[in-house]
């Protein structure tokens, strides 16, 4: 993978890892309910789950890479469409009504339970899948050697997904969630992560 790719992927996987979705709305739950420290537990295994995703891609674009690379470019520029769509979707989307909670009460919950939690928020999204599919092919050349090129495409957004759901999810889970809670905050937020979709789907189609 060239410096120049590998720091679109560090772009492009920021900017994702940053696009509030069940494992930033688990993290928080768990910063909430059992402190910032002990939400790593739920983390790692969002990972864990991410990692398994990015294997069933990769195993299905291997196949794919060596019978028809025209057929590879044509799901590349299929799956930035798709990042365009999910933009414009978000964007547009009207927020669900809400309702104010009570104030956080810590409980003692075991790291197992959390990371279990965790594997299956992510694990059990069907969506991560075609979402993974549209993502991994802009970063793939398929004339260079695959294994070396997932290998640090699995572990940038890994390691780029731990620091963004501790140091600013867990972080800031009590502001976000009150931002949550609002209608207003809710448009603000789609509104933003919307149009960073976009331009990372411009950007990819462009730009390989």
């Amino acid at each position: 993978m060239t410096l120049s790719l590998w720091l679109a992927l560090v772009g492009a996987g920021v900017i994702i890892s940053l696009t509030p979705g069940a494992g930033a709305v688990n993290t928080m739950s768990n910063a909430i309910v059992s402190g910032w420290r002990r939400s790593l537990w739920g983390i790692l295994g969002q990972q864990v789950a991410l990692v398994l995703h990015i294997v069933i891609v990769a195993a299905g674009l291997g196949v794919l890479v060596t019978s028809s690379p025209i057929l590879f470019e044509i799901i590349r520029y299929v799956g930035a469409a798709y990042l365009i769509f999910l933009g414009v979707r978000q964007f547009l989307s009207t927020p669900e009504p809400t309702a104010e909670d009570g104030g956080p009460v810590l409980v003692r919950e075991s790291g197992w339970s959390m990371l279990r939690r965790g594997l299956l928020v992510n694990l059990t999204n069907p969506k991560a899948i075609v979402f993974f599919l549209a993502f991994v092919p802009q970063f793939i050349r398929p004339d260079q050697p695959v294994l070396t090129q997932y290998s640090v495409l699995a572990g940038t957004v890994v390691v780029i997904d731990i620091l963004v759901m501790w140091f600013v999810f867990a972080t800031a889970a009590r502001a976000i969630a009150r931002l949550t809670r609002s209608e207003r905050g809710q448009k603000v937020l789609g509104r933003v992560f919307g149009s960073l979709f976009v331009g990372v789907g411009v950007l990819l189609a462009a730009v390989h």
